[in-house]
């Protein structure tokens, strides 16, 4: 069995995350929109943003159909987006991808990702777990 896999995946904090996830709601202008899909595990985010004027993230709005990583996942993306540029998530992404690849052992720059620790071992939970990331990089793109 592969280090870690004997660990608990739906640990409390992964699952208060998860239940921690809001509803979609209407925001007050959307700038860009995008909807991704994982191929492997069939999970589903479709967020919505609202940038400032220097095309910081100001608000978002998703609409998850995942397992409880992806949802704890979308959680922490709508907790700690705010004040994001594109180049700041962009950056967070390719971290997260290399930490979860086990590339690199530090956390990346994105508070309480570590929360996912548990999931590191199962590739087949990467996907959901980079989902909400790749729904913020690309609504931000999208936005005019």
């Amino acid at each position: 069995m592969a280090a870690g896999m004997n660990r608990p995946l739906y640990t409390t904090e992964i699952l208060r995350l998860a239940a921690a996830l809001s509803e979609p709601r209407a925001l007050e202008r959307e700038d860009g929109c995008a909807e991704v899909r994982s191929p492997t595990c069939g999970s589903r985010v479709a967020l919505t943003v609202q940038l400032d004027e220097d095309r910081r993230v100001e608000a978002v709005s998703q609409n998850v159909h995942a397992c409880a990583i992806g949802q704890a996942s979308a959680a922490l993306v709508e907790r700690h987006a705010r004040g994001r540029t594109h180049n700041d998530v962009a950056e967070a992404l390719v971290a997260l991808s290399r930490w979860l690849a086990d590339d690199q052992a530090e956390d990346c720059d994105w508070p309480e990702i570590s929360t996912l620790a548990p999931a590191r071992p199962r590739k087949s939970r990467h996907g959901a777990i980079l989902l909400p990331f790749r729904a913020l990089l690309a609504a931000i793109e999208a936005a005019q």
